[in-house]
């Protein structure tokens, strides 16, 4: 760990920074190969790790020499390498990983694109189409299926890590029904069921996603009796009625299909509703290294962007709704309470 004191001179610093395609490159390389994987709690050799994942022996102790100068393992004086806290969670089996979100952050067509990053600052536009000829997710599901397939556990591995201190956060008591917005597989609505034993809730997605709910929400699932599962694109229309909408890391779409999401909520709930924003933010938060990279990611590939506690409140309230509290739901979430004023 550096402090002001013992971090690196700036000449030194900026060469590091320019080199931090080499530290992704590292972590994706060690995410592919399942490094974390075979190291378990005792230390083991490079000669060790290379037979268990089958690489050259030499190579991989410069992989993983480079990676302990971050703090992913660490390079015993022995010679050999233990685990850390950051490599722990390149395991598949750990229960907060983060090995999709290494492998999804890093896909070949963010290596396509970041070199593009100036052409979409000066245009504002994303540069995905251009390179590929497609819409962003057209191409994934098109084109490279087994990107589409690391987003998608990506995803569905954020959700389940978040969707328990959401609901752990939020007081819904007195409500009797609760919509999941644009909600994936279903996590969020599956922990608030799970929560309050006597509400209904409803899962809206594009029919594509929502074709792999959570088993749970299924018919014969245990929560299937109250969850609807419902088919549909949130920037058409909203076509449930609930007392409660959550909506989640899905406001991140150029400001026409995030306007257009809103009204269709606030359309479709009415006076009154209750509306729960949850999202990243790029100002004042401890994560903003992490959002700031995933809001420069946004505008290469969908010409989207993260927001700013006053961007997400302006558009909040340009849609017409209230906004209330706003707490933070972890180190890099954090909730809009907002209502449909009577």
């Amino acid at each position: 760990m550096t402090s002001a004191e013992t971090a690196p001179p700036p000449p030194m610093r900026l060469r590091e920074l320019v080199f931090g395609a080499a530290v992704s490159a590292a972590v994706r390389a060690a995410a592919r190969l399942g490094v974390a994987d075979a190291l378990d709690d005792t230390p083991m050799t490079a000669e060790d790790l290379a037979a268990a994942v089958k690489t050259e022996p030499k190579p991989l102790r410069r992989l993983l020499r480079a990676l302990s100068c971050y703090d992913v393992f660490a390079e015993r004086p022995d010679g050999t390498f233990a685990h850390t806290g950051m490599s722990r969670l390149l395991r598949e089996d750990d229960p907060n990983s983060l090995r999709a979100i290494a492998l999804w952050c890093t896909e070949p067509w963010t290596w396509d694109a970041w070199p593009k990053l100036d052409e979409a600052v000066r245009t504002g536009d994303n540069v995905v189409e251009g390179l590929y000829g497609k819409e962003f997710f057209t191409y994934l599901n098109e084109d490279a299926p087994e990107s589409a397939d690391v987003f998608n556990r990506a995803m569905t591995r954020s959700s389940e890590q978040s969707a328990r201190e959401v609901a752990a956060l939020l007081d819904l008591s007195g409500a009797k029904s609760v919509a999941d917005i644009g909600g994936g597989q279903g996590h969020v609505v599956a922990c608030l069921l799970d929560k309050y034993p006597s509400m209904r809730g409803s899962l809206l997605d594009l029919p594509r996603v929502v074709e792999n709910a959570l088993p749970r929400l299924r018919q014969g699932g245990d929560l299937a009796d109250r969850a609807r599962i419902v088919p549909g694109d949130v920037r058409d229309a909203i076509p449930v009625q609930a007392d409660v909408y959550i909506i989640k890391n899905i406001l991140e779409w150029d400001d026409e299909s995030t306007s257009r999401t809103l009204r269709n909520v606030v359309e479709a709930g009415g006076p009154g509703t209750r509306v729960v924003v949850i999202e990243n933010l790029v100002d004042d938060t401890p994560s903003m290294r992490f959002s700031t990279a995933m809001d420069l990611l946004l505008l290469l590939n969908v010409g989207g962007a993260k927001h700013t506690t006053d961007s997400m409140v302006s558009r909040l309230t340009s849609a017409g709704l209230k906004v209330g509290d706003i707490s933070p739901v972890n180190p890099y979430l954090h909730a809009f309470d907002c209502h449909v004023p009577a």
